[in-house]
């Protein structure tokens, strides 16, 4: 059981809820902690996350008792090894439109018999080589690290029971804003066809036994629980930002009034 799946186990009330960084902010993951978010995500796919700042963002999240996931670019090995040695609980990778594309991630991410991942006795998710055997500490990395792919394609929900089946993969991320507009609905994540292709996409990963995650609105936190979600984000820095600021620059005019 990986470190998400336990975070599952244990909620009382699903789904976990999550919030999302664009930009290297710590004073946002502490107060997300402090608040009583379950987990982060740093996206270093849009965002402007460096390796050496998502380690910092994942040892932060990690003491607050929040989970932590990096979106990387893509598959390639070197994005997927660097993503892993920052040590977060899980690593998603986005326009995972084939299982081929999954197989990557897996093999770049996982040590040998499930992958083929190169070792490195001191980075942070290798505990800077203290504690156990090598052995013992491959094999509880190979344990503790969940692997998300995302499904925001037509391309990728056509074949969504194939990536589920991958070896090794853990998770589905719904990726509602690209997916919608793959579909010709672009902007409407809640249009019916939409709507259509996520439960597909919900109704296979769970029949896999896969973990699923999706963006939301707070309102919506509740209808993605019914529809079967682990793992609902629903803030993001920047939006955070930006509704404070407007929010502030509404009382004014408020009050000038």
């Amino acid at each position: 059981m990986n470190r998400l799946q336990e975070a599952i186990s244990e909620q009382i009330r699903p789904p976990l809820v999550g919030a999302f960084l664009n930009r290297y902010n710590p004073v946002f993951v502490e107060i997300c902690g402090q608040v009583g978010f379950d987990i982060v995500w740093f996206d270093m796919e849009h965002g402007f996350i460096t390796f050496a700042e998502a380690e910092n963002l994942c040892r932060i999240g990690s003491g607050l008792g929040m989970l932590t996931l990096i979106r990387i670019p893509d598959a390639r090995r070197e994005n997927v090894l660097k993503a892993a040695e920052c040590g977060p609980d899980i690593i998603d990778l986005p326009m995972a439109n084939s299982p081929e594309i999954a197989e990557e991630l897996v093999r770049h991410a996982r040590y040998a018999p499930e992958g083929d991942r190169g070792y490195i006795s001191i980075s942070r998710a290798m505990n800077y080589g203290r504690g156990e055997p090598v052995a013992e500490r491959r094999a509880r990395v190979n344990q503790n690290l969940c692997l998300m792919a995302q499904i925001e394609t037509q391309q990728a929900v056509g074949r969504v029971e194939e990536i589920c089946r991958v070896p090794g993969l853990d998770a589905i991320f719904l990726g509602l804003g690209d997916l919608s507009a793959s579909l010709g609905v672009v902007g409407q994540p809640n249009h019916p066809t939409a709507m259509a292709a996520a439960d597909q996409v919900i109704a296979t990963a769970r029949s896999q036994g896969k973990s699923v995650a999706v963006p939301g609105r707070p309102a919506d936190v509740t209808l993605w629980a019914d529809k079967g979600v682990d793992i609902v984000f629903c803030t993001s820095d920047i939006g955070c930002l930006r509704s404070g600021v407007e929010s502030v620059f509404q009382e004014t005019q408020a009050a000038e009034a």
